[in-house]
């Protein structure tokens, strides 16, 4: 699919939890490449990667590496998305993960919705799981966590006397967090298990919810039926060169000519399409090695040495001046000040 994106209204509502727990939006913005226009609007789109930076930064300047599930068991998605205003217009449980599936992708857009549903309901063994059905989960675990985490937020909020969650089981290694994990979900969590998955109490399937409005619930699907089609219809010409580019990024200088190539156009369209777009190919190309810079040696995944070879630099002097120009600093004046 195409690069992924997230809803600026997640985003938002990410950056603002993260400022109201110590860190500086200033900062975050910085680290995330994000802007406050373009966060404006709650259901503008801006790019996965830079969602995942954000969350990078938030966890540094807070100290809080289990913020990003704190987030979804405390916020309310209706606050945050069309979606959960659906979801909370729905009748049932079961009728709300139907249109959870719908519209799921107005929020986290991901590889499954291409062919199937994101959540599935599946007995086994007398239980019942609900199944997070992303086909690469440990490419990004903490969406699983964020996820489940939502399901019991909401749930716990709506349904304070009633038993919903029982077990949780992630594909991923156990992070340093897993304790804090268990103890804000408050159920076991399994770790380096076959699926996601997330065990509920039977009778969660039988809840009715609040009488709905089906005058209300028709004007809300009305406008997320819109942002669907226009997100599957629009996606930017940016976002389809950044998703080949980090992928090709540590094997040197991508050429203009390459991905012209890749997208089946000539050098000559690609410029006039991004001339469309008011962005030049060397910028985009610029400004996300400084994004993955800054993601690498911010989260402290990668030495100097080796964030310049994964975002394309062949000499570790020509990265340090090229982050210079970024910053301001160096790369080991940014990390010694995280």
């Amino acid at each position: 699919m195409k690069d992924a994106t997230v809803s600026a209204g997640l985003a938002c509502s990410f950056l603002q939890f993260a400022v109201d727990n110590g860190a500086s939006r200033g900062t975050l913005l910085a680290r995330s490449q994000l802007t406050e226009a373009a966060l404006e609007d709650q259901d503008a789109r801006v790019s996965m990667l830079a969602y995942q930076s954000l969350i990078h930064a938030a966890v540094d300047l807070t100290g809080d590496q289990a913020i990003a599930v704190r987030f979804s068991v405390e916020t309310r998605i209706e606050k945050i998305s069309i979606v959960g205003l659906i979801v909370h217009s729905s009748r049932s449980m079961p009728d709300a993960m139907t249109q959870l599936n719908r519209y799921a992708k107005l929020v986290v857009e991901v590889d499954v919705m291409a062919a199937g549903e994101r959540f599935s309901v599946e007995p086994a063994n007398e239980q019942i799981w609900i199944v997070d059905n992303r086909p690469n989960p440990n490419d990004f675990p903490t969406l699983g966590e964020m996820a489940f985490g939502r399901f019991i937020g909401e749930f716990r909020r709506h349904f304070p006397e009633m038993e919903f969650a029982l077990a949780v089981e992630l594909t991923h290694p156990a992070p340093p967090y897993a304790a804090t994990l268990a103890e804000i979900l408050r159920v076991p969590v399994s770790f380096g298990c076959r699926r996601n998955a997330m065990q509920i109490a039977p009778q969660a399937l039988h809840v009715e919810f609040d009488e709905p409005n089906a005058y209300v619930f028709g004007l809300f699907a009305e406008r997320a039926d819109a942002l669907l089609a226009e997100l599957e219809r629009n996606p930017t010409l940016r976002s389809r060169i950044e998703a080949y580019l980090i992928k090709h990024l540590h094997r040197g200088e991508v050429t203009m000519e390459t991905v012209a190539a890749e997208l089946a156009m000539s050098r000559q369209t690609l410029y006039r399409r991004l001339r469309d777009e008011n962005v030049t190919f060397a910028e985009i190309h610029d400004e996300l090695r400084q994004q993955m810079a800054l993601d690498y040696l911010g989260a402290k995944k990668a030495s100097v040495n080796e964030t310049a070879y994964l975002v394309g630099f062949s000499e570790a002097s020509a990265f340090v001046r090229a982050f210079r120009r970024w910053t301001g600093m160096t790369p080991l004046d940014f990390r010694s000040e995280l």
